[in-house]
């Protein structure tokens, strides 16, 4: 196979294995017989288009073949008298019409993910490997768990969904209340996975795309709003987060010409709606950051610390305190930063042993602040974070 070919499956693979999937569950009613046969399918695909090229629609390609081995599938088993095989056989419809709240089979994919039944790690987890078609290790990093226990709550969860009977389908009006805030958590981890030095930029148009479809679907819930307006804004700064070389970029330092002026405008006028209805939650208050340090005179560092104490007065963790700390530090001094930063349980984080390298640094304590970098570099998750730390390290120790 080239290498163009093999570039060729990849982007079709990111672009359409959460839409395959989707399409078979709400087709066979089975998650498991979704992702197994889409699965199969781009393993067709890498044997049939080395030769054949790309199909002109190659997301119905996939799709179509994905059918065809479900079914077969299905019937080899439903023969030995598996009678799951002729339930989830007899389930399968081409063109299923189906009314009630949610009609995009995508977004309908991550509510059935978010069954009450599922614990929230297992319900965001589990919609990143079949929406977003992330491997086992992506997930655990973003999870900061090891692979071996984000292998075990993946199981465990089409277990439940399995053993529990779950169906895939629409869910009711009365379900989307109780399912809203994991499917907000879903859609944003999708988002920041995305937009993570992984650079699937394909993650966070869905997520964009999916937040969406939200907001028209609850037009009221002003969470919805305000994740809309947080993905935005911060998208908005992506092309301006690398240099030429690829390498990192901080806030600071970024040159604002490349910040995009369209997904600005429309974050700014969601935070401000959000703003205007005065009921402000976790991702409402994470917007009017984005906000605040999109604005074209700077961030007002007093104004993002207020906004981290309402967002840790209603939804306190280790990790908004830590990027409290550092809103401090820029406000107060890295001294006062630094003595806030390590009073918090973050020692398997690695952000936390940067934030402290930082802080040691502008003190001047060059030494401490070389351990802190040593300390994050064993904990970095990708190699662009590593490549940033290194240098700030060298940096720090050069006389």
């Amino acid at each position: 196979m080239t290498r163009i070919d093999e570039d060729a499956i990849a982007r079709v693979f990111r672009a359409e294995h959460g839409r395959a999937v989707a399409v078979l569950a709400r087709s066979f009613g089975d998650l498991d017989v979704a992702e197994e046969a889409v699965q199969d399918a781009f393993v067709s695909a890498v044997e049939h288009w080395q030769t054949d090229g790309v199909p002109p629609s190659p997301a119905g390609w996939i799709i179509t073949t994905a059918k065809r081995r479900a079914i077969d599938r299905l019937r080899r088993e439903a023969s030995r008298d598996d009678r799951h095989a002729q339930a989830v056989l007899l389930h399968q419809r081409d063109d299923p019409v189906e009314e009630g709240p949610v009609r995009d089979d995508r977004l309908r994919l991550v509510f059935t993910c978010c069954h009450p039944a599922l614990a929230v790690e297992a319900q965001v987890a589990l919609t990143l490997r079949l929406l977003g078609g992330l491997t086992t290790p992506e997930i655990a990093r973003a999870f900061l768990v090891p692979e071996a226990t984000m292998a075990q709550r993946l199981v465990r969860a089409k277990g439940k969904i399995r053993d529990a009977r779950i169906p895939y389908r629409i869910p009711s009006d009365a379900d989307l209340p109780d399912r809203l805030q994991a499917v907000l958590a879903v859609v944003y981890l999708v988002f920041t996975t995305g937009s993570s030095a992984l650079t699937r930029e394909d993650l966070c148009a869905e997520a964009i795309r999916l937040g969406r479809v939200l907001v028209e679907l609850m037009p009221d819930e002003p969470e919805a709003l305000g994740l809309l307006a947080l993905m935005l804004l911060t998208d908005a700064r992506r092309d301006a987060r690398t240099s030429a070389d690829g390498s990192l970029v901080l806030l600071h330092d970024q040159d604002r010409s490349l910040w995009d002026p369209g997904e600005l405008d429309e974050g700014r006028e969601l935070v401000r709606r959000c703003l205007r209805r005065d009921h402000l939650g976790p991702y409402q208050l994470q917007a009017a950051m984005q906000a605040v340090h999109s604005e074209p005179a700077g961030t007002d560092w007093r104004q993002i610390v207020i906004l981290y104490d309402q967002l840790m007065s209603i939804a306190p963790s280790p990790v908004v305190a830590l990027n409290r700390a550092v809103a401090v530090a820029e406000l107060d001094g890295p001294e006062v930063g630094l003595a806030l930063v390590d009073a918090l349980p973050l020692e398997r984080f690695y952000l936390f042993h940067a934030v402290r390298a930082d802080l040691l640094r502008r003190l001047g304590r060059t030494a401490d602040a070389a351990d802190a970098y040593d300390e994050a570099l064993a904990l970095t998750p990708n190699e662009q974070e590593r490549d940033f730390l290194l240098r700030r390290r060298a940096a720090t120790t050069t006389p």
